[in-house]
């Protein structure tokens, strides 16, 4: 068969081109707070509404253009419209399969669970820091927030202010101590 008419990707499983960070463990559910699920929501709905439309006009404008093989407006538009498509399809596959847990109504736990922002002392460095476990589409270091299947948020699951937790970091193994626990 001519790969004109194969579809691009056809057959993969699209989890199986994300990177590490972003795949889920096999049979679990995808979690994520309030904030990250409203943000796939805007971005699908951006895309859907805004940029895609945007995008095949002009593909439609370029293809009258007479010879497609030459003409980059064309080309390029193809590539982006495909990988537009594919964000489309990866986000409303997240969404579905979402799993929204609102960290405000876990108020009041002294355990650190999904949601939760710890705060904790290296016990090597005795530096402070301070991280929101969320999902794994909305983590970023850069904000305090990493994603609840992270080396350090699956070694802080379920350990309560005043526990030494150890861990292995791509640093080597770290210890150490919660601080506090607060669901915000």
């Amino acid at each position: 068969m001519n790969k004109a008419f194969v579809r691009e990707g056809e057959g993969a499983d699209e989890d199986e081109e994300l990177a590490p960070a972003l795949r889920l463990p096999a049979g679990s559910k995808n979690y994520m707070t309030r904030r990250g699920y409203d943000a796939l929501r805007v971005e699908l709905d951006r895309l859907v509404r805004i940029e895609r439309p945007k995008l095949v006009e002009t593909v439609a404008w370029a293809a009258g253009n007479g010879d497609r093989s030459e003409n980059g407006d064309y080309i390029y538009g193809k590539k982006r419209l495909r990988e537009i498509d594919r964000r489309i399809r990866f986000l409303i596959k997240r969404i579905e399969n979402a799993e929204v847990v609102d960290p405000e109504r876990q108020q009041g736990l002294e355990q650190v669970f999904f949601g939760a922002t710890v705060s904790f002392c290296d016990l090597e460095t005795e530096e402070e820091q301070r991280w929101q476990i969320v999902g794994v589409d909305e983590a970023d270091a850069s904000q305090g927030r990493i994603s609840w299947i992270s080396p350090l948020a699956r070694a802080v699951l379920k350990a309560r202010v005043g526990d030494v937790v150890r861990f292995q970091s791509p640093a080597g193994l770290r210890e150490i101590e919660i601080i506090d626990i607060a669901y915000v």
